[in-house]
């Protein structure tokens, strides 16, 4: 499996200058504020930085890299950045691999509204579930792969009747943080058994938003959500956390599929 190295843009929370915002998706409220309607100068230096970290740039090269391992195939997945106030989201049904940054979405985390909206492309659906796990985690970005081998660990729980997949005792577990708060810095070890919950599938995506919803806040320390026969969400406190947990996740489902066809159990006896 290849792995790709990208560095961390600005904190979520270290927020730039704010601009209004343009018209809503259908999961949020539309501005009818004259005051908060971007101009075109405004909504395109959203977009427009020579700085390869900034967010609208960092979306692009994201998912190139991701589409060369297989994670977004078919103008599937997507990521989201928070920079500060600004939720930056790429859209649904494009070719990812081909994404430039005028074809962004950018969002105000407060209102909900759009700063940018591109005309001829359509807002994400994966947007509820990204701001859930802004909301909810605090998180800086929030990817969403459908990787072959997050599918497949799904369909061998489900075969199994659980809607928890649980792995012990491999090295790879190390990349992947214990949870939330003081007294669970650090990551997961060796010895310790790593838990992600699995949620039902549902015919449109926007549809997950109560269930990963749920499942967060039911598993407290999480920072993973597969959805079952789809694929799975992660984020982090940054760029680099979010990508680095994908990419140690995507080699465990890896190894676990691999393991079920040995006949290894993933849970040691």
């Amino acid at each position: 499996m290849a792995f790709v190295t990208l560095q961390t843009p600005r904190s979520p929370h270290s927020s730039t200058k704010n601009v209004g915002a343009e018209q809503q998706c259908r999961q949020f409220p539309r501005s009818r504020s004259k005051s908060k309607m971007a101009t075109t100068h405004d909504a395109e230096a959203l977009i427009t930085s020579h700085d390869p970290h900034h967010p609208a740039n960092l979306i692009c090269e994201l998912c190139k890299k991701f589409y060369t391992l297989g994670w977004v195939t078919g103008t599937g997945g997507g990521t989201s950045i928070r920079d500060g106030e600004r939720i930056y989201i790429a859209p649904s049904g494009v070719q990812k691999e081909l994404m430039k940054p005028q074809d962004l979405f950018v969002m105000d985390y407060a209102t909900r509204e759009y700063l940018r909206r591109p005309p001829v492309l359509k807002p994400s659906a994966c947007t509820p579930l990204f701001m859930a796990a802004f909301t909810l985690r605090g998180a800086g970005c929030c990817i969403h792969t459908h990787s072959k081998d997050a599918v497949l660990v799904t369909l061998l729980c489900e075969a199994a009747g659980t809607d928890v997949f649980e792995i012990q005792k491999l090295e790879q577990i190390k990349g992947i943080p214990k949870g939330y708060g003081e007294e669970k810095k650090g990551n997961l070890g060796y010895h310790d058994r790593l838990r992600i919950p699995i949620i039902d599938n549902t015919a449109h995506e926007e549809d997950l938003k109560d269930t990963l919803e749920a499942a967060i806040q039911q598993w407290p320390d999480t920072h993973a959500v597969l959805v079952k026969r789809h694929g799975i969400y992660v984020w982090g406190k940054d760029v680099a956390q979010a990508k680095t947990q994908c990419e140690s996740l995507d080699y465990i489902f890896q190894l676990a599929v691999e393991m079920h066809k040995l006949g290894l159990p993933w849970i040691p006896k």
